[in-house]
């Protein structure tokens, strides 16, 4: 198995710019994007607090990417609805009777 590039499956990857971040997002969770980085920003004048900016960034770029997958809003559905048919379960092989 080999890892794809996200732009094959037609996903963009924002990276950690915040302006590129805030327009992946779908329009529902800008605002609460923009309320936590600016909160991040703020706390960011305390260089011991830097690191959150960079955190929160990268959370937010992550669920930018998900939250473009097809099919993503129907999962969490599925997942909340506990329809756990909906999913498919592997084990590897060797994993036989260790799960």
């Amino acid at each position: 198995m080999t890892a794809q590039p996200l732009e094959s499956s037609g996903l963009h990857d924002p990276g950690e710019d915040p302006a590129a971040i805030f327009e992946a997002l779908p329009p529902s969770s800008r605002a609460q994007f923009r309320a936590e980085y600016e909160e991040a920003l703020n706390a960011a004048h305390d260089l011991a607090r830097f690191k959150q900016v960079q955190t929160l960034l990268r959370q937010w770029r992550l669920r930018a990417i998900a939250y473009a997958r097809q099919g993503y809003e129907e999962a969490v559905q599925d997942a909340l609805q506990q329809r756990a048919e909906m999913f498919t379960r592997y084990t590897p092989p060797e994993w036989e009777g260790r799960v």
